[in-house]
């Protein structure tokens, strides 16, 4: 399985979470709202999750091995950093 397309979305807030990316893989498969937080130990890609009843949080998708979260991992933060360095057409989102 390839990623064929990332785009990163940075956040406006200057707290922990700095983006929210979007993975396509093998240009028929999309996955949202992925986050880039700002960690104690540098950046990491939390996976879309949803809040369960007794108030928890459960992955909705994630790589089932580290060989592939690691692929995932670094090709978003390469695009993190790529666009944070950019001058200009920065694209922000908006956290509800």
């Amino acid at each position: 399985m390839d990623i064929t397309e990332v785009k990163v979305y940075l956040a406006k807030e200057n707290g922990k979470l700095k983006a929210y990316a979007t993975v396509v893989f093998d240009n028929s498969f999309i996955v949202r709202d992925l986050k880039i937080i700002e960690g104690n130990k540098g950046l990491f890609v939390s996976m879309p999750s949803r809040r369960r009843k007794d108030g928890t949080f459960r992955d909705i998708v994630h790589p089932l091995n580290s060989d592939m979260r690691k692929l995932i991992e670094d090709s978003i933060i390469q695009e993190y950093n790529r666009v944070k360095d950019m001058d200009t057409d920065v694209e922000y989102a908006t956290v509800e």
